[in-house]
């Protein structure tokens, strides 16, 4: 087949499990991706669309943490009927460093799913890749309860991830280039040189040569042809914008991610105290700690558009 007479979306969907980064629940339903992920600030988005008054409904009386929890899992419903895959959850950030809460958090959450008739099997639960957050992971999944660890920026956190035997990382692609001019003072980078592409090759690379089953989902993208140079990801997870774009281009999409034939022993695990050592040392680690704060700000946001209602 040419590959002219095919959009690039479409090419990409043969390599790749494509994921709608939105609780858009129109564009879901248009763009029909298999699975989706939301966060506060994407949950704030479509509450400020007017679309879910209804939703709105349900919370009248509650406590606002109480209103969070029961407007992120209702949107969540919502959205799995809408898609054959899975939905990810994230749990409130300010328990990214607090293993037992996010634990506790979590198992709410699924049961909270189950009430609504949405299997677990159906929900990864998203944390934010701290040490205490892959290892309420760990824990989780040790229950059948899969995890996204989100926030993800360097190889420590991508080594642990799989030591906890985490379903699912979301290293973060844009922010990593963001950071790299930033820190370079370039305006443009070549996807050659993209830190926040190659991050994720060498990630790729590491779980499928050593045979680690945690699966790798590129996120935080700022161009297609981020996405379409890890054409080949286990999964990619892609804003409404840049789905329409792929959609409306015709560049080829060839697969350069592909799982490695010969399989190596694996390294050893990273403890406690090496992974606070080498994830400190690392100067990405700023933006794991500005993502968290990010996700709480948006919470707040969340938090004040609900107590105006």
């Amino acid at each position: 087949m040419n590959h002219s007479a095919e959009n690039s979306l479409a090419q990409l969907a043969k390599y790749t499990t494509i994921v709608a980064d939105t609780g858009d629940l129109n564009a879901i339903s248009r763009l029909k991706p298999v699975d989706a992920t939301t966060n506060p600030s994407l949950i704030a988005a479509a509450f400020a669309s007017g679309d879910h008054d209804e939703l709105l409904s349900q919370i009248k009386g509650l406590d606002i943490d109480d209103a969070i929890d029961t407007l992120t899992v209702a949107l969540g419903v919502e959205i799995s009927k809408r898609i054959q895959g899975r939905i990810s959850t994230e749990v409130d950030a300010r328990l990214s460093f607090d293993t037992d809460a996010t634990v506790k958090k979590a198992l709410e959450y699924i049961e909270r799913y189950a009430q609504a008739g949405v299997d677990a099997s159906r929900v990864l639960i998203k944390i934010a890749a701290t040490y205490q957050g892959i290892q309420a992971a760990h824990t989780l999944e040790k229950q059948g309860i899969h995890c996204n660890l989100t926030l993800l920026f360097t190889q420590t956190q991508a080594h642990s991830c799989a030591d906890a035997g985490v379903t699912l990382i979301s290293p973060f692609v844009g922010r990593i280039t963001d950071w790299q001019k930033a820190h370079e003072n370039r305006q443009h980078i070549a996807i050659s040189e993209d830190m926040g592409v190659n991050s994720v090759k060498s990630i790729y690379q590491f779980y499928k040569s050593h045979g680690y089953h945690t699966q790798v989902m590129g996120a935080s993208f700022r161009s297609i042809e981020q996405i379409i140079a890890l054409a080949g990801c286990d999964l990619l997870t892609i804003s409404p914008t840049l789905l329409d774009e792929l959609a409306n281009s015709h560049l080829p999409v060839l697969p350069v991610l592909s799982p490695s034939q010969n399989t190596l022993d694996k390294p050893a695990a990273i403890s406690g105290d090496a992974f606070e050592r080498e994830q400190n040392a690392n100067p990405l680690n700023e933006l794991l700690l500005k993502g968290i704060d990010g996700f709480i700000a948006a919470r707040e946001t969340l938090a004040k558009q609900l107590s105006a209602n």
